[in-house]
């Protein structure tokens, strides 16, 4: 289960946040709803994200030994104006080159607080990449825009939801994820469009002892098929799993049991 190189997560959050700058400045209607976070605006999701790099810069730039509260992110609640797309995109833009360029300067090894048990810089690489790329897939639907992404990080980006999960699992027995366990429960993850080198294929198993999981191409309980970038966003909630981008083999009633409860945060 190999990670992007830290300089990879660097590249994709400053492109992934260009792209959402396009969405921003591409005249949609700020005020909308997001469907697939319906208590969210599109632009109290754009600030959302805005905070959250802020928030992650400072820990990284400060080497922070603990959480900070996102009050204490100086411009972390991003333009005063609402509903201003220049001073929104502005906004965005210098929060994307702050956090890059800390995170370049810091490399993946250095020391500081991560909430998934991983203490390092990497780490914050790794989440935001995910985080950015995740939103962004919001937004274009609140905008009504196509949507795709590199294969490489959307093969990434479902590792590290999957490796999520197996935290939730052994930090938060109280969480709705401890039901997500065995035994002989079994969920395939199949992307339809990609070639071999890529091995975008996933068991998931559902164990006594919580979730395990491998790369490949095996039998399962129920499936999960279709292009990438549609498996990519039905596991991660923002494609219902009745869309004609993906197809579910199987009992379809564990893939939803699995969807209600492997979430975090």
């Amino acid at each position: 289960m190999t990670h992007l190189a830290h300089d990879r997560y660097c590249d994709e959050i400053a492109h992934q946040m260009r792209l959402l700058r396009s969405v921003v400045t591409s005249g949609a209607d700020l005020s909308a709803t997001v469907p697939t976070c319906p208590d969210w605006s599109l632009e109290q999701l754009v600030r959302h994200v805005g905070r959250a790099l802020r928030w992650v810069e400072l820990l990284v730039r400060t080497r922070s030994e603990e959480d900070i509260p996102e009050d204490q992110v100086p411009g972390g609640g991003g333009p005063e104006t609402e509903g201003d797309a220049a001073a929104l995109d502005a906004w965005l833009a210098e929060s994307s080159e702050l956090l890059v360029g800390t995170l370049r300067e810091a490399g993946p090894d250095a020391e500081v607080w991560g909430w998934a048990g991983i203490p390092d810089a990497g780490f914050w690489a790794r989440r935001m990449t995910h985080e950015v790329t995740v939103h962004r897939a919001d937004a274009t639907l609140a905008a009504k825009l196509p949507y795709d992404v590199a294969p490489d990080v959307a093969v990434d980006a479902i590792d590290e939801w999957l490796q999520i999960v197996e935290f939730v699992q052994r930090t938060a027995p109280h969480d709705a994820a401890r039901e997500l366990r065995g035994p002989g429960r079994s969920i395939h993850l199949h992307a339809t469009d990609t070639g071999p080198e890529l091995n975008a294929e996933w068991l998931i198993e559902l164990t006594e002892n919580g979730v395990a999981w491998r790369r490949g191409h095996e039998k399962a309980t129920v499936a999960l098929r279709g292009p990438l970038t549609s498996v990519l966003l039905a596991f991660y909630r923002r494609l219902p799993l009745d869309s004609p981008e993906v197809e579910v083999l199987g009992e379809r009633e564990l893939l939803e049991f699995w969807l209600e409860r492997a979430t975090f945060g």
